[in-house]
């Protein structure tokens, strides 16, 4: 996922974005604990996602 694509989104979109990224997390989180992740850059990939889905939103409110 890229940031030029979520610059485009809606704050309502981003924000259903940001809670199923979340959502992913945790299942990867789980999933390194009970030694079933096979490939830990998921987890790095998913957290690096929610940054730039919170960025988008933070630019996208006016202050």
């Amino acid at each position: 996922m890229k940031y030029t694509d979520l610059q485009d989104k809606s704050v309502k979109e981003l924000n259903e974005l940001l809670k199923e990224k979340r959502l992913e997390v945790f299942t990867l989180k789980v999933k390194l604990k009970t030694m079933q992740l096979t490939n830990t850059a998921e987890l790095r990939a998913a957290k690096k996602d929610i940054a730039r889905i919170q960025t988008a939103i933070h630019a996208a409110k006016p202050e």
